[in-house]
């Protein structure tokens, strides 16, 4: 029925049966945290299920490193499952009787692994997680936060690759839910795990998120990176979906600067001259486009001489600054704030009245 132009509602109408996910295809990319968003009922959840054949699909595929996981046997599958993937969920499913160090080690006891051996592991990871010193407390002894870094830590024991995590934080209390954000971020820099994250809070997705996919009526309708989404978004429902997200959060410094030839002058590396400008502030580069400083010609009008400013002297901005960082910043120097990429060219500029623009566009 969906192959013939069906949608959800019609195969519901005329079945009775909801379809859960379809036309669904994209990848996540190794070492990358990729969130998945939707609302209530889009098929999120049943999509992170599917990776790992909680839910069978009915069809397509699923690969993991080239190799496809939907056609695997029994006894494969739950290889795959110790082995290659762990799954976070919302509510803390900790055993109320057991240490949080026999919480954390549980996944390795169902899995065989030697009592030393499991113990080591789960020490290891509550270490990771901040709760060493607590491995023989018990749940109700511990904050909410608490419990759920005692599920992030039995799913680390396992030392997956892959991290399922499906609305890990969802019942957490505001500051919690963002100091757990944190250390995900932090355990991503330290040990470069694939996440694929399950959220249906937009500023949870654009602060931990590499790569976002929004999904609609069980439908996956667009695929980028925060920026990406908010400046170029595939339909009115994406555009609408994010529309209450606070864009200086989601944008980055160069997704706001440009570059306009004429504030920057090329000047080889032999040529030391300091001309005056006919506008108030231009940027010298070299041929490569690599900043040699700020020729300061502000002051002409009044008699004064133009002068060169050093690079160690300017406050300057890496590309993938978020905007809001660097939204005083901007306000207080005089001339326009350069924007440098990894390699220290001059990607472009920002302004007040550039910030002011791409908030009031977005």
């Amino acid at each position: 029925m969906l192959d013939s132009g069906k949608n959800k509602d019609d195969v519901f109408r005329e079945t009775g049966q909801v379809v859960g996910v379809f036309d669904a295809s994209f990848s996540v990319r190794k070492g990358e945290i990729f969130v998945i968003m939707g609302l209530s009922g889009s098929g999120k959840s049943t999509m992170v299920r599917l990776f790992n054949r909680l839910i069978e699909p009915t069809s397509g595929s699923i690969y993991l490193n080239g190799n496809e996981i939907t056609g695997l046997t029994d006894k494969e599958l739950l290889t795959v499952r110790r082995k290659d993937m762990s799954m976070v969920f919302q509510s803390f499913a900790l055993m109320p009787h057991m240490t949080v160090l026999d919480n954390a080690a549980f996944g390795l006891e169902v899995s065989s692994v030697g009592e030393a051996e499991r113990y080591r592991r789960a020490r290891e990871a509550l270490e990771q997680v901040g709760l060493a010193g607590h491995e023989y407390s018990y749940p109700h002894q511990l904050s909410g936060g608490m419990q759920q870094r005692v599920g992030l830590a039995r799913a680390l024991a396992n030392d997956p690759s892959i991290l399922l995590m499906d609305e890990a934080f969802s019942a957490l209390d505001p500051l919690i839910r963002t100091e757990m954000q944190d250390e995900l971020i932090r355990l991503q820099a330290e040990q470069q795990r694939t996440i694929i994250f399950i959220s249906h809070d937009l500023d949870e997705a654009i602060r931990i998120g590499h790569r976002i996919a929004i999904m609609e009526g069980g439908r996956v309708v667009q695929v980028g990176t925060p920026q990406e989404i908010l400046n170029n978004p595939a339909s009115d429902y994406v555009e609408a979906f994010f529309k209450s997200v606070d864009s200086s959060r989601g944008l980055r410094a160069g997704d706001v600067a440009r570059f306009e030839s004429d504030i920057v002058i090329h000047r080889s590396s032999t040529d030391s001259r300091v001309d005056g400008h006919s506008i108030p502030y231009a940027y010298l580069t070299d041929d490569d486009r690599h900043l040699l400083g700020l020729l300061d010609s502000s002051g002409v009008a009044q008699g004064e001489s133009p002068r060169e400013i050093a690079p160690a002297e300017l406050s300057v901005v890496a590309f993938d600054t978020p905007l809001h960082d660097v939204l005083d910043l901007a306000a207080s120097v005089p001339y326009p704030l350069p924007v440098l990429t990894r390699e220290g060219t001059l990607h472009g500029t920002i302004t007040k009245d550039s910030i002011l623009k791409s908030l009031s566009r977005h």
